[in-house]
């Protein structure tokens, strides 16, 4: 998932930003439709960003019972080269994991599992479907089975 969409207030940094008034709407839409579409996510690792972070904040609370996050530094402005190591070391616990990051690294990632070129703009969920051990993962070994995308299925417009 990417996370929703930010505010650009002057003079914060980039790690520093927070969601806008459409991120905190978009979030919680996006928690629901997880919590209605996808069974049961295990656990969360997400980009230490603020906007990262509040979108979990905001995720989460539609999640029953919102499972465990783990930031991880790694994931704020990763390469999909990079992001692929981080899913080679999730735990084989954890069946179902959703990614908390930004683009341009989330695109490419989706593209480097499944050959697949596909938007993801802010609060848009990819939904994965790869091999039975994360420790397996490599280029074109997941299958895309569903992205949505903010403006269609959460139904709030710019």
């Amino acid at each position: 998932m990417r996370h929703a969409k930010s505010a650009w207030p002057e003079a914060t940094a980039d790690t520093q930003r927070p969601l806008a008034e459409r991120g905190c709407r978009d979030a919680p839409a996006a928690g629901s439709w997880l919590r209605d579409h996808v069974a049961g996510v295990d656990l969360v690792v997400s980009s230490p960003a603020l906007r990262a972070r509040q979108t979990w904040e905001l995720v989460a609370p539609e999640l029953n019972p919102p499972p465990e996050v783990r930031l991880d530094e790694r994931v704020y402005g990763a390469s999909a080269e990079t992001l692929l190591g981080v899913i080679q070391e999730l735990p084989q616990q954890a069946a179902t994991v959703l990614v908390i990051g930004h683009n341009p690294g989330l695109e490419e990632l989706v593209e480097l599992l499944t050959g697949a070129v596909e938007p993801l703009k802010t609060s848009a969920i990819a939904v994965l479907d790869g091999p039975p051990a994360w420790a397996d993962a490599a280029p074109r070994s997941f299958a895309l089975t569903e992205r949505v995308a903010r403006e269609v299925e959460y139904g709030n417009h710019r």
